[in-house]
């Protein structure tokens, strides 16, 4: 099926490329890499301001925080604009399969099912003590599996949006009004 073709749940809302929902993951990569620097921010502040270091500082801590910053920011764009910014930039919207908003609690199991982009290669990685870059590659490779295995859906979509009751699907910008 090519990103021309639309789904049948939705009505005419064709599916995104994958090529475009890449370059849109490769940009909302970037955009995690400065909300990430949050943890270690209030981590250096906490340091400065009372000179000891915390047990909240630790490095799997720092992760527990980043990983909820994460959830905050994709929950609350998912649900109230259904578009993150680099969504918006490459015009691609998330939506139910009838085509409505994500409410909260979807945008949130939304969140967690995307895990699936990292957590089998991360946890392969931790199980056998691999080098930051030996992980690191592992989750490229993964990253890449998973963007491939949406080829084999139905409707192209990936399969944590199947799970969730979730699609992607094109959102042209709207034209303005004179």
């Amino acid at each position: 099926m090519s990103a021309g073709v639309t789904l049948g749940v939705a009505g005419s809302s064709a599916v995104p490329s994958l090529k475009r929902r890449m370059a849109c993951f490769v940009y909302e990569g970037m955009m995690l890499f400065g909300i990430g620097l949050l943890p270690g921010a209030i981590g250096a502040l906490f340091t400065a301001l009372t000179g000891n270091t915390h047990p909240l500082q630790s490095d799997a801590a720092l992760r527990v925080i980043a990983f909820a910053i994460y959830g905050v920011y994709f929950t609350w764009f998912w649900s109230r604009r259904g578009q993150t910014l680099p969504m918006q930039t490459w015009h691609i919207r998330v939506v139910t399969l009838s085509g409505q908003p994500l409410s909260q609690q979807r945008a949130l199991m939304r969140y967690l099912a995307s895990c699936a982009w990292f957590a089998p290669a991360t946890a392969l990685a931790a199980l056998n003590h691999w080098t930051r870059w030996d992980a690191l590659a592992a989750v490229a490779v993964g990253v890449i599996g998973y963007a491939l295995l949406s080829l084999l859906h139905p409707q192209r979509q990936f399969w944590h949006d199947a799970l969730c009751g979730t699609q992607l699907i094109d959102a042209p910008p709207e034209k303005k009004r004179r």
